[in-house]
């Protein structure tokens, strides 16, 4: 490296401290702005699935109340393998791989599960080669994918992606064509009231970028990180009983 690489500014301590401080005024704006939206996301309604998703998993058939594993919530990240496919989706991948410890999920009622097209044995194969303990089932068979909108097929279900309508998906078709036909990845939020199942979220395309983490994906459910600073809607409690 020499004095022609391309760098940051050089200046004084004084200078770097009073840009630093400026720049920490706009993150403490940027927390505050995130904590909004997060509570916003929180209070969004839930719709009530009535259709029987059924799900290949390593000990045979399971429907979605069965992906709770006994829990409140469920998450699922739809990882992009079409049934074709030899390897999952490399972006995926790395979004999977970049998972960090995740245990706290269950002590906070919450379980993740990724649900892919691909039939089940090659979604084992692959996740046996990747090192992963993560749940992973198929849904290979079944709507389930075309009704989250992940798997692409105007034939199948009305195109839609990130909500957007088909007319606004075929118009971006030059620049984005993968977004008319195919897999696409997301993420969507499922919550439990005894057997009932209900739909209480989903996000795709860039929607999904550093959902790795504990707090960025219980952001996402209607419970939250339960924590006190979080305020909660009427109705449930700020720090739901994690096993309740």
């Amino acid at each position: 490296m020499d004095s022609t690489t391309p760098h940051p500014p050089i200046v004084s301590r004084e200078e770097w401290l009073g840009k630093r401080k400026e720049l920490l005024a706009a993150e403490k704006e940027l927390t505050k702005h995130l904590d909004h939206v997060n509570a916003q996301r929180r209070r969004l309604p839930m719709v009530e699935l009535d259709k029987p998703y059924e799900f290949a998993g390593p000990n045979g058939k399971v429907s979605l109340l069965d992906l709770f594993d006994g829990k409140r919530q469920l998450i699922v990240y739809h990882f992009m393998f079409d049934p074709d496919w030899e390897k999952g989706c490399p972006g995926c991948t790395g979004l999977v791989n970049g998972m960090g410890d995740l245990s706290q999920l269950q002590e906070r009622n919450t379980n993740l599960v990724l649900i892919s097209r691909a039939p089940f044995p090659k979604l084992q194969k692959y996740k046996q080669e990747q090192g992963w303990n993560r749940p992973w089932v198929s849904s290979y068979g079944s709507r389930f994918n075309y009704d989250f909108n992940v798997t692409l097929d105007n034939s199948i279900v009305s195109l839609q992606y990130n909500y957007r309508p088909k007319e606004e998906l075929e118009a971006r078709k030059e620049t984005e064509p993968y977004f008319t036909q195919g897999e696409s990845h997301g993420l969507s939020v499922f919550f439990r009231l005894d057997d009932r199942v209900y739909h209480t979220y989903s996000t795709y395309a860039r929607g999904c970028e550093g959902l790795t983490d504990l707090y960025s994906l219980l952001d996402r459910t209607p419970y939250g990180r339960q924590e006190d600073f979080e305020d909660s809607p009427t109705g449930w409690p700020q720090k739901p009983t994690y096993g309740g």
